[in-house]
């Protein structure tokens, strides 16, 4: 018999190579508008973009600002940080979420290690934080809605990773019983910790060593021979460096 049946992936960063996909997206963003000439270096900005824009989400899982603030802020603080202002802040979010669906990179293995699981008869979905707007579009884009049954973004079930509602209403629509259920991410903060607190397996994806995990954990993690840890006993936390290393685990 078979640990798990019931598949629940993170797509950002897990699937969906975020890094990559919104770096390429910005850029096309500030070259349609003209406002990457005003810029010193998009490095730079980038830079700044992306640590404005953790730093906003890290506010909005935690219900301190709204959707508003976030997508008009992460723009108005970065850019007026070089100079750029007196901009149509939603506007340049809205073109930027078009560009972000049009990116299809995905992380090596993807497609295969999901043709596999499906094949092997396991029920996947997706639980998402994001906006309605673009997370339906991407994974539509890059070709992997078939694999996937349910598609729980936060926006819609109206609270976000890692509070337990967004995995309980997750696994009460797809049946999906907590013992034979697991959650695959990138984050430690919103997939692993989210969801070891309302007591579901998980495996952190570590993309060879690029996501990060708490210093007090990677010490035992590295412990020779150990493919997962029960932080909270009898629930399984289990690391993997690819996306492919899953179906060593299931």
């Amino acid at each position: 018999m078979r640990k798990y049946d019931f598949l629940f992936f993170d797509l950002d960063n897990t699937l969906w190579d975020f890094s990559v996909n919104s770096r390429e997206a910005l850029k096309q963003t500030l070259e349609k508008l003209d406002l990457i000439g005003q810029l010193d270096s998009f490095d730079e900005y980038f830079i700044l973009y992306e640590q404005i824009n953790e730093s906003l989400w890290r506010d909005y899982r935690s219900k301190k600002i709204t959707k508003h603030i976030l997508v008009s802020e992460r723009f108005s603080k970065s850019l007026e940080a070089f100079q750029i202002t007196n901009q149509d802040w939603e506007g340049i979010n809205r073109l930027y979420l078009e560009y972000m669906a049009l990116q299809t990179r995905l992380f090596p293995g993807t497609v295969e290690t999901l043709s596999y699981l499906k094949a092997k008869g396991y029920q996947m979905h997706i639980i998402t934080n994001g906006f309605k707007e673009v997370q339906n579009a991407k994974l539509r884009n890059c070709g992997l809605t078939g694999f996937f049954g349910k598609i729980f973004i936060s926006e819609e079930i109206k609270t976000t990773k890692p509070h337990r509602e967004i995995f309980e209403h997750a696994l009460k629509s797809t049946n999906a019983p907590k013992k034979k259920s697991i959650m695959i991410g990138d984050s430690w903060e919103t997939d692993i910790e989210g969801a070891l607190a309302f007591g579901m397996d998980q495996v952190m994806f570590l993309n060879n060593g690029q996501n990060k995990v708490p210093d007090s954990i990677n010490s035992i993690k590295m412990t020779p021979n150990t493919s997962h840890l029960e932080i909270k006993h009898p629930i399984k936390t289990w690391f993997i460096h690819r996306i492919a290393d899953l179906v060593t685990i299931l």
